[in-house]
């Protein structure tokens, strides 16, 4: 008698142990018996998720104790100055309003002013010539650059203007020529040609010419070198890859120092003092010696500095603001678009209350 095999049904544990989750997805076998990972299941379109709701939070702003600790302390010693300005009589406001607008300062400033726009302009261009020697593939013309600011930036500049206006000690005449023969075109007297006005634009533009090359040199190496590459490969000439592509960007990094040395230059000015040229400074020391009143006019002096150089400010913001163009994504804001943003908007909350 044969006996069949007998298959024991499986148990409750092994049931569930073997059973496949119900979430999972039976996978093929892959070649030589090996399985295939199941792929994940998307979610089902109509599943509703769940929102977290945020209504009963409170929401409270952020605490900076020491920021109002910092205002507080900084709005004291302001109000301190200004208490201290309007009450002490020694400041002497009234002789500073008399003399602010006298007719001598207004000379004195127009000097200042004539010094600094010429000593300015002729200093920044000599300062890109020089710049553009310096960077020069030509050892000689990097030699004189280098030389030239070398020697203008490691003499102080009342050294300079002394030097400048004592020339004829050195050289009785200044005659132009061919240079190592006896043809001349004209000869003058030295005393003659280097006045005060002379010697202070001397001064004044060379030493400004030394720091402007190498503010000038600087902003140049500041612009990728790759894209003079590709602008050489494209075929674009020399002289548009300098004015189209490297200066435009160049600018960027040129304007706030060369502002700066601008402002410099206005508040140099009044080194020229030891000339006896009658510039603002100059002018303000005369009236003090003869009026004793040193504070006041000192105070007029330093007014009109202030104004001038809050104009120079002024330019200087609007300038590097054009020239921020494809660096930044959005331009700031001038102070007549903030100021009309302001009141814009609190026009619009008064509106809505």
């Amino acid at each position: 008698m044969s006996t069949a095999p007998t298959e024991l049904a499986p148990s409750a544990t092994e049931t569930n142990e073997s059973s496949p989750d119900p979430q999972a997805v039976a996978s093929p076998a892959g070649p030589h018996g090996s399985s295939v990972p199941p792929a994940s299941v998307p979610p089902t379109p109509g599943a509703a998720r769940a929102v977290a709701d945020y209504s009963g939070y409170k929401v409270v702003a952020a605490k900076h104790p020491w920021r109002w600790v910092g205002t507080i302390v900084v709005a004291l010693g302001v109000v301190a100055i200004l208490f201290s300005l309007a009450t002490n009589p020694r400041w002497e406001w009234d002789v500073v309003a008399q003399w602010f607008t006298a007719e001598s300062v207004i000379r004195g400033l127009g000097e200042t002013l004539k010094l600094t726009v010429i000593s300015g302009v002729l200093g920044f261009v000599l300062g890109f010539i020089l710049a553009l020697m310096r960077l020069s593939a030509s050892p000689l013309l990097v030699s004189v650059s280098w030389t030239f600011s070398w020697i203008f930036r490691s003499t102080p500049l009342l050294v300079q203007m002394l030097l400048w206006y004592n020339l004829g000690y050195l050289y009785e005449k200044i005659s132009l020529g061919i240079p190592f023969t006896s043809v001349q075109f004209f000869e003058v007297q030295t005393t003659t040609l280097i006045s005060q006005f002379a010697a202070a634009i001397l001064g004044l533009t060379l030493n400004q010419a030394a720091y402007s090359a190498e503010i000038i040199r600087g902003g140049i190496l500041s612009v990728d070198q790759g894209q003079l590459e590709a602008a050489s490969a494209l075929g674009i000439p020399a002289w548009r890859r300098s004015t189209r592509i490297v200066l435009p960007q160049a600018m960027r990094s040129i304007l706030p120092t060369a502002f700066n040395e601008i402002i410099g230059l206005v508040k140099g000015t009044s080194i020229v003092y030891v000339l006896a040229y009658s510039e603002l400074f100059y002018t303000v020391q005369v009236i003090y010696n003869r009026t004793q009143q040193v504070l006041p006019l000192l105070l007029v002096a330093t007014l009109w500095y202030i104004v001038i150089t809050s104009v120079l400010s002024v330019f200087q913001y609007y300038i590097e603001r054009h020239f921020a163009k494809g660096a930044v994504r959005t331009l700031p804001q001038t102070p007549l678009q903030k100021a009309k943003k302001f009141f814009t908007l609190r026009t619009t909350a008064k509106d809505l209350r």
